[in-house]
């Protein structure tokens, strides 16, 4: 064919196949972007001036060029994470092949990191991912840092600890009951079986109730049953003179002083109440155990926050620093007349004073000793609004 024909060559058509598709790696060059066939090209890339010229660049600050292609590394590799897998538990492999499929894509050996394992590893330290190491490879599990999702769970957390402590309670007041009844000596007398035999079978059965029976049940019977028997009584009191006076309460009158106050509480709660409550200087306890059973139920201080939802806890026993998750955590309640921190809420980042402490509701009464309203006592604040300082 002639010049003319040199588009539809076979020749041609098999350089537009490769060109579309993924080619070798060791034969690309990530400073220019240029992508040869072969070793021979690779080399007359690698001499010509143009090259030389892009080294000079690259040399007088590498590490910016290196940061930028991290950056551009993880934002495409993380973006195919999220938009193609979700939360799913995945294989790393599985993601980076699925994110070298773009053929624009920046190649790991740009980046600061050596291999994959290396870029899972600090997706797993920065809290991004939930990472885990099998016999396959690596696996890693997107962590979903959206505020609802993360309202939610802790939501369901707050529900669930609500319900454990129920019946911890519970098992505890029993359990203290029978130590009581054991310390007074009182032991309840074995129970005595025997036959029901009646001579007459035309003979009545009678019950018959002990008269302190019936009187301790006299007493818990509510009033309103007590007052319907009473009317059938011939003795009840019936005369006008001599019923009791009804006695009505005082119903106070709210000013405008308080109108005022509830509004400007309620405004200051909108606009402090956060879905992350995280600050640096209070106290937290560990609810997971993903970081090993030496760190679960114990107490650290939080001496760095990051991006809201981390925080870095040095280890009250063992002067440990790990890096843990908001969810992971819980605030920590200390004795009355401690000194705790607001948390979240209308009074958020000020110090007070543990007034009281009412479990059946599970919130505390404070007295505020910074900001402008020092001296105020609030109450019923519930638990996950204060955490005890360091």
């Amino acid at each position: 064919m002639g010049k003319n024909g040199g588009f539809l060559t076979p020749k041609a058509i098999s350089n537009r196949i490769k060109a579309k598709g993924l080619q070798k790696l060791r034969w690309y060059c990530q400073s220019c972007q240029k992508q040869c066939r072969d070793e021979n090209g690779f080399k007359c890339h690698i001499q010509s001036e143009s090259h030389q010229r892009q080294l000079l660049l690259v040399g007088e600050n590498p590490g910016r060029y290196i940061a930028n292609y991290s950056h551009e590394f993880h934002s495409g590799f993380f973006s195919t994470l999220r938009r193609t897998f979700g939360t799913k538990r995945v294989l790393a492999n599985t993601v980076y092949c699925e994110y070298i499929k773009d053929k624009d894509h920046v190649h790991m050996n740009a980046t600061r990191w050596v291999a994959l394992a290396g870029y899972v590893r600090w997706l797993g330290s920065q809290g991004l991912c939930e990472i885990e190491q099998t016999e396959r490879g690596w696996y890693i599990t997107l962590i979903d840092k959206d505020p609802d999702s993360v309202r939610r769970e802790m939501e369901s957390e707050r529900k669930e600890k609500m319900d454990l402590d129920d019946e911890q309670r519970r098992q505890k007041l029993i359990a203290d009951q029978i130590r009581r009844d054991k310390e007074k000596g009182i032991e309840l007398p074995a129970p005595v079986y025997t036959e029901l035999v009646r001579k007459d079978e035309e003979e009545k059965v009678q019950v018959s109730f002990n008269p302190a029976v019936l009187a301790e049940k006299k007493k818990v019977l509510p009033p309103s049953i007590l007052v319907t028997n009473s009317k059938k009584q011939p003795d009840s009191l019936d005369e006008p003179d001599q019923k009791r006076p009804k006695i009505e309460t005082p119903i106070l009158k709210r000013t405008a002083l308080d109108e005022v106050r509830e509004m400007e509480e309620k405004r200051k709660e909108e606009q402090n109440l956060k879905d992350y409550w995280l600050h640096e200087g209070i106290i937290v306890k560990i609810l997971t155990l993903k970081l090993g059973e030496k760190y679960y139920k114990k107490k650290g201080v939080v001496i760095k926050v990051e991006n809201h939802y981390q925080a870095v806890i040095k280890m009250l026993e063992t002067n440990m620093k790990i890096r843990v998750d908001q969810a992971h955590v819980e605030t920590v309640i200390p004795a009355i007349g401690k000194r705790v921190l607001i948390v979240n809420g209308a009074y958020r980042g000020q110090e007070a004073m543990l007034e009281a402490i009412h479990q059946e509701s599970f919130s505390v009464d404070v007295t505020l000793l910074t900001g402008s309203m020092t001296g105020t006592r609030i109450e019923n604040m519930i638990y996950e609004d204060v955490s005890k300082l360091a």
